[in-house]
């Protein structure tokens, strides 16, 4: 089920009550002001697919492209949804408004977010500056939900200075966080065989900036000697960001105010070279392109009781059409 911070009801009952067909311009505004329902509709839109997202997009277009994007991604247990916690503290601290994006995995049963009350996020439900949204990754292997990249389009509109957006935690299909994010932070834990782990996965490859949380177990020291041989190693070209290791107990709060400073200067490297507007185009890039080939797919194969895929699929099959001859008739139509 998906809850929002300040609403424990799920979200989804709100889907199936009667309502008007929604006004994009007032749910923006609604949105805009700080209504935390408006904002909880319009994110719900997106992951529903509604026909009604499409003007909501259009409408809200010319209000994106300010907020900063932080992604947190590691390997289930390294206290990501705590780091989050924390790191939301802090920049509210210093007077903006987060939004958070947790995505978590697909019940089996409902369908929604398994993880969705976020318990370790609740010191925020009281506080209006903070929104929390679970989202359910539905099978998406990537570590996201193909949601999310609409709901962070969504939250950047509504005017959060700041984007906190934690993934699944599924190891090495995680990757697709670093198209989506301006600052990637790696969580890994001592004792946890993380930093073999993050070599394995291509994982030193994404990292802005590696988090050692739970630092006060015996083996921290350890796993920052792993990761600072690993990016030794590195083939780091110049003026490139060689990204740090921050050791934090994040239940604590230790180690906070040295994260966000590391984070405060790879933002300040991405917006002083080419690299933030590369990131965004490609992001915008990887969006449109999901876009059109689900609507692609939706047109050629997707619609119930259609058959020519299935005809196509039995000729391939039994030997009779090459793949690649049926793909192209498919899509011809």
């Amino acid at each position: 089920m998906h809850c929002c911070s300040r609403c424990q009801r799920p979200a989804v009952t709100e889907l199936h009550s009667p309502r008007r067909r929604a006004d994009p311009e007032s749910l923006i505004a609604s949105a805009r002001a700080g209504d935390a329902r408006a904002l909880g509709r319009l994110i719900s839109l997106v992951e529903n697919r509604s026909p009604e997202l499409r003007p909501v997009m259009k409408a809200i277009a010319p209000y994106t492209g300010t907020a900063r994007v932080i992604g947190i991604t590691g390997a289930p247990g390294v206290g990501k949804s705590t780091v989050t916690s924390a790191l939301a503290a802090a920049y509210r601290a210093a007077g903006m408004r987060i939004g958070v994006l947790a995505v978590d995995p697909t019940s089996p049963f409902s369908g929604g977010a398994l993880l969705g009350d976020r318990v370790r996020m609740q010191d925020h439900a009281t506080d209006d500056g903070v929104f929390i949204r679970s989202m359910a990754s539905r099978g998406h292997l990537g570590g996201l939900s193909l949601a999310t990249p609409q709901a962070l389009r969504v939250l950047d509109a509504a005017g959060f200075g700041l984007i906190i957006i934690e993934t699944v935690g599924v190891g090495q299909a995680e990757l697709e966080i670093a198209s989506l994010a301006d600052s990637t932070l790696v969580v890994v834990a001592p004792g946890m065989g993380d930093s073999v782990q993050a070599a394995k996965a291509g994982i030193l490859e994404i990292a802005d900036i590696f988090v050692v949380n739970k630092s006060d177990r015996p083996a921290a020291h350890e796993a920052v000697r792993d990761l600072r041989m690993m990016v030794a190693m590195g083939n780091w070209g110049e003026g490139s960001w060689r990204p740090p290791i921050v050791s934090t107990v994040a239940v604590a709060g230790t180690g906070m105010d040295d994260l966000t400073e590391k984070i405060g200067a790879h933002w300040s490297w991405l917006a002083s070279s080419a690299e933030l507007a590369s990131r965004r185009r490609a992001r915008a890039r990887e969006e449109v392109t999901a876009i059109a080939v689900a609507a692609l797919r939706e047109r050629v194969g997707g619609l119930p009781g259609d058959s020519r895929l299935d005809e196509l699929a039995g000729r391939v099959a039994a030997g009779q059409l090459d793949p690649y001859s049926a793909a192209d008739e498919l899509v011809s139509g």
